[in-house]
């Protein structure tokens, strides 16, 4: 069996209540899920700071369709960082607009640059990056 530290941490009350109507509302049963949470994702933060970090990342990416060789520039993108690309999902919104969800992984600051590469590019109306750790060093309960 894991071993469980209890700590103890003291918080203004306002404080404490904002979080808690915010743990409430993301569905926490208690607060020390939620504070296991926050510092797991302070701990990934640090690790992907790290631009030789393992970690992989979805890219989301809205555009017109009808941007003018745009398509075939993500795609050549895509392949030029085959390495790096894992799969990739086309979605049609509306009779203009697309969304591409890109899969990549390697090095953070590899994948980084790739992301804004593809984000960057001419059509893109919106572009965004999740990255994670591949590693689950910090994964404990």
């Amino acid at each position: 069996m894991e071993h469980i530290e209890r700590i103890g941490i003291s918080l203004d009350k306002k404080l404490l209540a904002d979080f808690d109507k915010i743990i409430s509302k993301q569905g926490y049963q208690n607060r020390s899920e939620a504070v296991r949470d926050l510092i797991r994702e302070k701990l990934s933060s640090e690790i992907l700071s790290n631009p030789k970090a393992h970690a992989v990342a979805v890219v989301v990416l809205v555009y017109d369709h009808h941007a003018t060789e745009l398509m075939k520039k993500l795609t050549n993108l895509q392949h030029s960082h085959l390495f790096q690309t894992i799969s990739s999902l086309h979605i049609h919104l509306d009779e203009h607009n697309c969304m591409e969800i890109i899969t990549l992984k390697g090095h953070s600051g590899e994948i980084n640059t790739t992301a804004e590469n593809l984000i960057s590019q001419r059509g893109v109306t919106l572009g965004k990056i999740h990255m994670v750790p591949s590693s689950a060093k910090h994964s404990h309960s």
